[in-house]
């Protein structure tokens, strides 16, 4: 008979919750346990239980290799939220900047570049532009200025954000330090702050989108969720030039 040694029974005070396959790193069962006793004993979750500090502070830049081992703990915590029900907002925030940076400086990725017209073949002619921003799943506030908002002159009035309130209690004061260095607030936009529920600033910028139903404009979504770049080619006008990062 045949075992797989990396599958671990998740046992809580007695309790069974399932089974979960620990990655191939060499801190993958101590961070394990790390996570699932801190859960037992009702301590604050987040990603200080898998690094440091300065460690986390260091996945703001380029590191060789990639953080491969990294993005695969990331994940461990990720999918041990999933299963025990708490908030893995912070790791995933974590986890989408590590794969930024790191990519950003191996290819030296231009986001302009990677925004793809997706609702025709050739651009036609507009009188404005508009950006909906997930900024929960992009939150790299520097780029999206220079690549994006100043490179295609967006009106501040025309940018949409949003995001769920558990992401905006953990990053509000880093989006807020970033976006001081433009002279910006949150609030110098369209921002909403969404209610708890899956998917939900996802659905709010939507629905911003359907409401006001422009045309003859460039619009921009900068998301990494594909359903919800479906649903906006789906309710884009024709007239529009809909473009949406490329993954």
């Amino acid at each position: 008979m045949c075992y797989n040694l990396r599958m671990k029974k998740i046992i809580i005070n007695n309790h069974y919750y399932g089974k979960i396959e620990l990655p191939d790193t060499k801190r993958s069962y101590q961070l394990f346990s790390k996570i699932k006793n801190a859960f037992a004993d009702g301590e604050p979750m987040g990603v200080h239980l898998l690094y440091g500090e300065n460690k986390i502070k260091s996945f703001e830049h380029y590191q060789r290799g990639g953080c491969c081992e990294e993005l695969l703990e990331l994940d461990l915590y990720i999918e041990l939220a999933q299963i025990l029900k708490f908030s893995s907002a912070q790791a995933q925030a974590l986890k989408q900047k590590i794969e930024f940076v790191n990519d950003n400086a191996h290819v030296n990725l231009n986001i302009a570049k990677r925004l793809t017209l997706a609702n025709k073949k050739q651009a036609s002619k507009v009188r404005e532009s508009y950006l909906f921003w997930d900024i929960e799943n992009f939150s790299n506030v520097g780029p999206m200025f220079t690549h994006i908002i100043e490179a295609f002159e967006i009106a501040d009035e025309h940018i949409y954000i949003a995001c769920n309130p558990d992401s905006l209690y953990l990053f509000k004061a880093e989006w807020e330090a970033d976006l001081y260095d433009y002279g910006k607030t949150l609030h110098s936009f369209n921002f909403t702050k969404c209610d708890h529920g899956k998917n939900v600033a996802d659905g709010v910028l939507l629905k911003n989108f359907e409401e006001l139903a422009p045309t003859e404009a460039d619009v921009y979504i900068v998301t990494y969720d594909r359903e919800l770049k479906a649903l906006f080619l789906a309710a884009c006008d024709p007239s529009n030039n809909l473009y949406i990062l490329s993954n």
